[in-house]
């Protein structure tokens, strides 16, 4: 790896709002941006497209996935576009990975790409199979895990994802970016794996993820 510090942007929940891309500090220095799901509400190819667009003008290095509000034919553009990162591992550096689990955990409001919990669990699983060979592991996942401050709806209503916290105990990753829940923007721990909920990016929220000689840290950020 490089000596020099290197840095990533973490974002989740654009549905279609992602000016504020533009604005955050050294995103049009960081090594790219990581986006966790969500990026439309209901929303086409087009739709998604538009977005990435304005993504790609403040930095031309996305990695993305659908979250529950995208149609399912997203995930197929950013497979093709190869910058998908649903239930893919990549290097981000050497000795540094990325896995990816989009959709999420069943809502009450039946959108469009929702899935059995068990069903992200198992997603989560095969793609951490093919992990092993990084000393360091960033995990973006959509739906959070459950019973933190990055899964309340308020009132200690929590709303995240069983199977999602099961494998942060068990694997502890080096850091979690997630999102879903828009009244969550939180930083929590899970084991000692911090986990960052950056809410929207229309709010002003996002994360600033580096990796440096030896480690893998995740911040959450305000504009």
């Amino acid at each position: 790896m490089k000596n020099r510090d290197e840095c990533w942007i973490g974002v989740g929940d654009i549905h279609g709002q992602a000016q504020n891309i533009s604005r955050i500090p050294g995103v049009t220095d960081a090594r790219g941006v990581i986006m966790s799901g969500d990026m439309t509400t209901h929303g086409s190819v087009d739709d998604a497209r538009r977005v990435m667009d304005v993504l790609q003008k403040a930095n031309p290095v996305v990695l993305a996935q659908i979250g529950n509000m995208d149609s399912p034919g997203i995930s197929g553009w950013l497979e093709e576009k190869g910058v998908n990162i649903h239930a893919e591992a990549r290097e981000l550096a050497p000795g540094f990975g990325l896995i990816g689990v989009g959709w999420s955990a069943p809502t009450p409001f039946g959108t469009p790409c929702e899935v059995p919990d068990a069903t992200l669990g198992h997603w989560l699983n095969a793609v951490h199979a093919r992990a092993s060979d990084w000393k360091r592991l960033l995990l973006v996942v959509h739906t959070p895990p459950y019973g933190t401050r990055v899964d309340d709806l308020g009132g200690g209503r929590h709303v995240g994802s069983p199977a999602v916290r099961e494998f942060i105990e068990r694997v502890q990753p080096d850091a979690c970016l997630t999102g879903h829940i828009h009244e969550s923007r939180a930083l929590d721990y899970v084991g000692k794996t911090p986990v960052v909920n950056p809410g929207m990016l229309a709010h002003g929220g996002y994360a600033q993820i580096r990796l440096t000689a030896d480690e893998l840290s995740i911040e959450l950020k305000t504009l």
